[in-house]
């Protein structure tokens, strides 16, 4: 299964970068490593620095024509199943067929840094 992720142009590849960091993005990026994480494969291309992969997707490249607004798109399998905004990690694990639960996820409750010892 892959995912991908079809972003605006931003300033760096995951938009993670810079002096106002947009928190949206930065859990959007975690949630992309979990993904992978989970045996996904996951594929970023940002406008700015990846053109090309927009324009190689004709399903890609239609949805830019109508609007560059329907950036960011997120595709399954070539399946879009996003446009214009970052899925949360539950709603991408629901299209994915992962799941997000503690018991199934390994962690042991509370934040990471509780005293578990993933930290």
């Amino acid at each position: 299964m892959k995912l991908e992720v079809y972003d605006p142009p931003m300033c760096c590849s995951t938009g993670v970068c810079g002096p106002e960091v947009d928190p949206v993005l930065v859990a959007f990026a975690a949630d992309l490593h979990w993904i992978g994480e989970q045996g996904i494969e996951v594929h970023r291309y940002n406008l700015g620095t990846n053109p090309q992969a927009f324009i190689e997707n004709p399903v890609i490249a239609t949805e830019i024509k109508a609007s560059v607004e329907r950036l960011p798109i997120i595709a399954i399998d070539g399946q879009i199943i996003s446009t214009g905004i970052y899925p949360t990690r539950d709603q991408m694990a629901a299209k994915l067929g992962l799941s997000t639960t503690a018991k199934e996820t390994g962690k042991t409750g509370g934040s990471c840094c509780s005293g578990s010892s993933c930290c």
